[in-house]
This record gives C-alpha cells, structure tokens and sequence, in this order.
C-alpha cells in the first residue's frame, strides 16, 4: 500500500497507480473491498471510510465494508438508501461535502458514535464501467475537513475497483463475501419496498412487479381504482431504477383541453398558432433520458393517441408547426382507473395504442383488500399530517382503529389520508377517538364490536368480493384463496353468504 499522504496534499498518479495495483493483486471479492477502503483512508488521512454497493434490484444500499480507526471491517448490510445524505447524493450523481457537521441539521445515523463527534463528511457516488451509478464511498473526518481535491480520484479508483470486483465475481473464484445478497427487495415494518407502505400478500405481489422492471426500459401501464397510489408507484418505479438521476414528469391526461394537452406533451415552434410568440419545448423533451407519467391516459383523445403512438414505436416527437422530427429517450409509464380494453371494444381507445401500453401490466389493490395495510398507513398519516399541522403526535385508540378497519374505504388510500387530515383537527387532545373520524355509511357501534367479529366481517367482505370477481364460481375462488372447496363452502355457511351456483350468479347479473 502507498504510504500515507498528508491532509493538505494531493496524490499524484504515482501513488493512485501504486494503490491500483495493489487492488489487482486481490483474489478475492472481499479481500478487494478491505483493500479499497484501508488505501482510501490512508490516501485521505479519514477515521472513516465506508463502502456501499446497490444489490442487484437496485432497491438497496447496503454496507459492505468499512475502515474505522485503524481497523477493516466487515459491513452490517445496513440500507444506506434510507439515510437522507446518502440518497441525496446517489439520487443526484453527485458528491457531496459537508466541512462543519451540524447533528441538528444533518441526520447521520449511519456513522458510528464514539467519544469525538464526526466534523467532516464527504460522499461519492461510484459509478460501474457502463457508466451506471453502482455504489457509493463515505469518508468523514473527526478533527479536519476533507480536502475537495479527493473527489476525482475517488470517482476514477472507484470505477476502476468496481470493474475489478466485478470481473473477480464473475469469474468465481471463490464463494461470495459474507455480504447479504437480496435478489428481490426486502420490505421492513413500516415502509414496505421502494418507499412505499404496506405488507399485505397484494402489495408484496406489487412489489414483485415493479422489481422486475426498475431497469428495465419496458412501457408500465398502472391499474386499479382511483385514490390507490399510483403515482407513487410510477415515482418509485423511477427513483429506484436506472434512470433516477434524470427528471420524472407527471402529466394529467384528463386536466387539459386536447389542443393544449398536444402543445404540453410536444411543443411547439414560434408561429405555430396564435400566441406561440417562441419556440417551447413539451414534456417529452423535458423528461429526455427520464420518465414521463401519464396519469388518465384513457381520457386521451383519440388524435393524441395515434402521435403518442408514434413515440412509442419510433421514439420520435414533432413539435406543432415543425416539419421535422427529432429523437427523445423516454420511459412511459401510464396509469388508468378505467377498463382500457372495454374502451377498446367501445371505439374510445386505439387498440394498437393498448397493446403497445400494456407490455407489462400493474395493478394496484384497493385498500379493503390490504387488510392491516390500513393501520399502517393510518399511523403513517397520522405522523405525516401532525408535522404538517406542527402539533405534537397523536395516539389512536383501540376503538378507533377497530372503527377505521370497519371502514370499505371507496376513496382508497386518498380518502384514508383526508379522514385522518380531519380527524386530527377534530381532535382536541392527543388521543383519537371513533367520534372523530365520522365515516360515511359505517355505523357508528362498528368500533364496539369483538375481535371474532371483525375478523369476520373482513373475511365475510373478502369472499363475496371474490366470488363476485369469478362469477360466483366456487371452485375458481378456493383457488384463488388457496383454500379446499370444502372449506370454502363451510366459511360460506358459517358466515351466511349463500351458497350460489354459477348459473345462478348469471342469472342474477341479468
């Protein structure tokens, strides 16, 4: 290893070349990582050196190696996305110097306590040999600040020592470096994936999904009712994939007339129509190398359809009043709460546009059928609104969350946040009461009702829900349920939902 180089100096190529070979000569992937992070602590004169990698999902940052005082250790596998100054600077691709640590500004949770409080902070991102953000270094400082000049030979031994980690572990020469490897995102018990909220089976079905597309550049077309979140799955979908560090624009198809919705998404030049006084660029080319989400795509009209069309299958827009057209890189993600294909069949949307929209299909749950989602995202809301309101948290009762959970919730998620937003300035004190909510067409003795009977009336709703879903046939819903036919028909009984036959559904849906 080069020697150490004082804290008002530079490396030289020297030295970085020294340091570089001697990360070749590891033979081992977590060898090279306890190379990297020892050198680069001596190249700085830092207590501190840590060493995070993005998992193959692209959903979490764990700590894989780190240098404290003196000594190499092993990483905890700690997730560095959830720390706010390391999301900032992978989010932005950017390095990221903090000279006077200020713990009542700078949340850093992820650098380890000891007797003298850290004073410096520097972040790097890494980035792999495509050129795509795969990492990220942090160095702090106990009794200096770091010098700026670092930067660049981080970002370049980065690169370098992540080409080389890479070839050792395709190459396999040994087993894997006892770093927790996670092929699919994991959810924790208040966040779920990506951000988002939830633990249900139809949320983890979600979160299945959108993994499988984070870095893929395939169209996403969100389903599911209104108020189910799903642009907060078409975000999640971009800050947790490849294109992060680009914009994410949203536009609501169904918020503008269709001359002034093609002039927003396309652009136009100067003379186009009236008023266009110069030339403007659309979404499109704002959101070059990005996503754009286009919420209500079925309200589109039909003549937007066929240029949106175009941009799909060619990757070309033209600008009102321009003779030429010109090249943009964007991800589409769509979302709708209608039935796309029925305004297929009913002449109110371009079948080719259908097709080209639903290579990969999402469809959002409604929260009736999120089960204990529902607490978690009232607690959730609850903190949210209190800090909004700048008012010290409030508790929920027992009775008021067995009454919020008698609740069908046909707003979804969205009428679940307005309920709170209102019950917290009902609430004089810091305690919420079944009073305070006042839900629609839920009766008001809904909170006092045993625990047996609610986890009835939840499952009571589940299955006519289902059996509605598959026409009342009953073998197709205890597949679906995962339950015998047998013991389907026996919760039917005890739960008095009768025992239709198929034909019988028919008939009554005539």
């Amino acid at each position: 290893m080069p020697v150490r180089v004082p804290a008002e100096s530079t490396p030289d190529v020297t030295q970085v070349l020294e340091g570089l070979a001697a990360l070749t000569r590891c033979q081992r992937p977590f060898e090279l990582e306890q190379a990297l992070v020892s050198w680069l602590a001596e190249l700085s004169n830092c207590a501190l050196v840590q060493l995070y990698l993005l998992d193959a999902s692209h959903s979490q940052l764990p700590l894989c190696c780190q240098w404290l005082d003196g000594h190499t250790e092993a990483g905890t596998g700690q997730d560095g996305l959830g720390e706010s100054l390391l999301a900032y600077s992978l989010s932005q691709n950017a390095p990221l110097q903090l000279n006077e640590l200020d713990r009542s500004l700078h949340a850093t949770p992820f650098l380890p306590t000891g007797q003298s409080p850290w004073r410096s902070l520097l972040c790097q991102p890494l980035l792999d040999r495509q050129q795509q953000i795969s990492g990220l270094l942090v160095l702090a400082s106990r009794s200096r600040s770091i010098n700026e000049d670092l930067t660049a030979s981080l970002a370049l031994i980065g690169t370098i020592a992540l080409a080389q980690l890479q070839a050792l572990k395709q190459a396999g020469l040994v087993h894997q470096a006892p770093t927790p490897a996670l092929t699919e995102p994991a959810s924790d018990s208040e966040h779920g994936c990506f951000g988002l909220i939830g633990e249900s089976p139809a949320m983890q079905q979600v979160y299945r999904l959108v993994s499988k597309v984070l870095h893929n550049p395939v169209t996403v077309l969100l389903g599911g009712e209104t108020g189910t979140g799903k642009e907060l799955v078409a975000r999640a979908i971009h800050d947790y994939g490849s294109r992060r560090t680009q914009p994410f624009i949203a536009q609501n198809c169904s918020a503008l007339p269709e001359h002034l919705l093609e002039s927003e998404l396309f652009g136009y030049r100067k003379g186009a129509f009236t008023g266009a006084n110069q030339d403007r660029e659309g979404l499109f080319d704002a959101a070059n190398g990005g996503t754009l989400f286009l919420d209500e795509i079925g309200d589109m009209p039909l003549a937007l359809q066929a240029k949106l069309l175009r941009v799909l299958q060619e990757g070309e827009v033209r600008p009102l009043g321009s003779n030429q057209s010109h090249r943009v890189d964007v991800r589409i993600v769509a979302a709708t709460h209608q039935n796309l294909y029925g305004q297929v069949e009913q002449g109110r949307f371009r079948e080719d546009l259908y097709y080209r929209l639903s290579h990969f299909p999402i469809t959002l749950p409604p929260l009736r059928e999120r089960g204990a989602d529902v607490r978690e995202l009232a607690l959730h809301f609850t903190r949210e609104t209190c800090t909004f309101l700048q008012r010290s948290n409030c508790r929920w009762s027992d009775s008021a969350l067995a009454y919020l959970a008698s609740h069908r919730f046909p707003g979804n998620v969205r009428e679940l946040k307005g309920l709170i937003a209102r019950a917290l300035l009902l609430c004089d004190g810091n305690l919420l009461l079944p009073e305070h909510l006042q839900l629609p067409n839920t009766p008001t003795h809904a909170h006092r009702l045993t625990l047996r009977e609610q986890l009835d009336k939840v499952e009571r709703n589940l299955l006519n829900e289902t059996l509605q879903k598959h026409n009342g046939n009953q073998t197709q819903t205890a597949q679906v349920l995962g339950l015998p036919r047998r013991t389907l028909l026996y919760r039917m009984q005890r739960l008095g939902i009768p025992l239709r036959t198929r034909q019988q559904a028919k008939g009554a849906r005539k």
